[in-house]
């Protein structure tokens, strides 16, 4: 019965004297996704590896789901322990661990053996060879290939004896909180929820701004939105939803500016807002579900005029993709029926029939001098109506 997990991770292992660093982060991930499953735990770092031992009864389904949100893991092997014991028993521990849990036993294997433990009276090399002579006496249908094995049973001699085969993928990436904190435009689409789990995947803390037009936007469209933050909350860890009430400033960009520009003249004012409330909560750089050419506001001639409006840098992850691409992550990342249900957001009801796709930016400027006698008051008010909603 398996009553631990070897943590593996992969960039992480190429930090120099730093390291310390992202596995402490990683460590304290662990933890918190843990803390929220049944069971106690202990989470050990060793030898340049990490450990999750379990301490009481646990639900294996319900840990291994956990660690796969982990975000610095790039596989977890589920473990079968023991107390020390001599080697001719820990030949038949090792078969009884194949007898259990390898059904299909004519393959080549090879036993690969690390003994931290150095009180043990063999040497891994030593301790690998008798236990594959166990396993040969008494699976005569299994061969040895040291070179390529089709199965590689690995034992941990520690304070206790660990004994894995099985490799779970993690989500791989580097953990959280080890770069920094940005704010997420966040809508009901299928883009922005994947665009805030690619870059929290690089080690980045995430707020999210959400723009909501009521009443032509209805609550059913901001709980959508409450929803997606609460599925890629899974992976981010906790964020605070900014919701900004958006309604008199696209009224006013609709009465005053031409309609082939709404779209991009909305898009640079969403995107001050956002900055503005980056820089109230200590993030750094904004983030943004865009994918180059997707439509007329994400062309490369619209997104150097949203551009011009910051003074933050706008991660775009998404920019290369194309939309199955983003469909396939959001589907396995749980955020893809969602983002489908039929509740528009504001961008989507204020869109112009025919919008430019090569917008001047001298022009641009020159529309929005329109809007001098009251943005900056509906600038301000909008900012006044920030609600936060903590998603953990």
């Amino acid at each position: 019965m398996f009553s631990a997990f070897l943590i593996k991770y992969a960039e992480i292992g190429v930090k120099g004297k730093n390291r310390y660093v992202f596995e402490n982060a990683l460590v304290s991930r662990i933890k918190a996704v843990l803390a929220k499953c049944e069971g106690e735990f202990d989470v050990p770092k060793s030898d340049g590896r990490i450990f999750v031992y379990a301490k009481t009864a646990f639900d294996y389904d319900e840990v291994t789901d956990a660690l796969k949100t982990v975000f610095g893991i790039s596989g977890i092997c589920p473990m079968e322990g023991c107390d020390l014991i001599p080697i001719d028993e820990l030949g038949q521990k090792v078969c009884d661990y194949i007898n259990e849990n390898i059904p299909d036993r004519n393959v080549t294997f090879k036993i690969v053996t690390r003994r931290a433990n150095k009180a043990y009276p063999l040497d891994s090399m030593e301790t690998s060879a008798n236990i594959g002579g166990a396993v040969l006496d008494r699976f005569p249908e299994m061969k040895v290939d040291v070179h390529e094995p089709e199965l590689v049973i690995h034992v941990e001699i520690r304070e206790k004896i660990f004994i894995y085969s099985e490799e779970i993928p993690g989500p791989g990436g580097m953990p959280l909180g080890t770069n920094g904190k940005a704010m997420l435009l966040l809508s009901g689409g299928i883009d922005s929820p994947v665009a805030g789990y690619m870059i929290a995947k690089r080690g980045v803390r995430i707020d999210a701004v959400y723009f909501h037009a009521p009443p032509y936007t209805s609550e059913r469209a901001k709980q959508k939105v409450v929803d997606l933050a609460k599925e890629i909350s899974k992976y981010t860890g906790p964020i605070d939803l900014h919701v900004i009430n958006f309604t008199d400033i696209q009224l006013h960009i609709y009465e005053k500016c031409p309609h082939d520009e709404l779209t991009i003249i909305m898009r640079r004012y969403m995107m001050m807002i956002a900055e503005e409330l980056a820089k109230q909560n200590e993030c750094l750089g904004l983030i943004t579900g865009e994918s180059l050419g997707q439509v007329a506001s994400q062309t490369i001639h619209s997104l150097a005029v949203t551009n011009e409006v910051c003074t933050l840098p706008v991660f775009r992850p998404l920019i290369g993709m194309d939309k199955n691409e983003i469909v396939a992550i959001s589907e396995k990342i749980g955020t893809y029926e969602t983002s489908i249900l039929p509740f528009e957001d504001c961008c989507t009801i204020f869109v112009a029939k025919h919008p430019v796709t090569k917008p001047n930016l001298n022009v641009i400027k020159r529309h929005e001098k329109n809007l001098e006698d009251r943005i900056k008051e509906l600038f301000d008010r909008a900012i006044d109506t920030d609600e936060v909603i903590h998603i953990d």
